[in-house]
């Protein structure tokens, strides 16, 4: 299979770009988002100041990046996940700093309460088609990343 291109985005003032795997960021990710999806919808959360978005947080220094997208899909989705794949990661530069922020594609166990209500005004299953209307920072790389995530989950589940 051909190696996928992603354009770079941004975000405010930060300049992002996404490496697929297997390509693995060379220091530890300062985030981790998950790209869940429930057959054909994906799930997003409405998170205070920023919107809809899919779940995604910091890493604690005690956890590692998979077990990051675990927590943050239950405290601001309910989530539970299973099949959590890295997917790759985004390089974010700011000026003279690059961050890294690790990604994986996963399917929707079940849906529970939110656990951290304070953090997720709610959450939703939508289809892909509604993103673009709904999506905090909707643009040409999160759309690449968002088919990208559904690809994988979709031959995971073919395997």
């Amino acid at each position: 299979m051909a190696q996928r291109k992603f354009p770079s985005g941004t975000y405010g003032r930060q300049r992002l770009q996404f490496y697929p795997a297997p390509y693995r960021a060379p220091l530890r990710a300062f985030a981790a988002l998950v790209f869940a999806w429930k057959e054909d919808k994906v799930l997003v959360c409405n998170i205070e100041d920023r919107g809809w978005c899919i779940p995604s947080g910091r890493v604690e220094p005690f956890e590692s990046s998979t077990e990051a997208v675990h927590r943050e899909a239950l405290e601001e989705a309910g989530a539970t996940l299973e099949s959590v794949q890295y997917m790759g990661c985004y390089r974010i530069r700011e000026k003279d700093e690059t961050r890294w922020a690790d990604c994986f594609a996963a399917r929707v166990d079940q849906l529970g309460e939110i656990q951290m209500p304070e953090e997720s005004l709610g959450r939703r299953l939508v289809d892909f088609e509604e993103l673009p209307a709904i999506y905090h920072q909707w643009n040409e790389l999160t759309e690449k990343v968002f088919e990208h995530s559904y690809d994988i989950v979709r031959r995971s589940l073919n395997n």
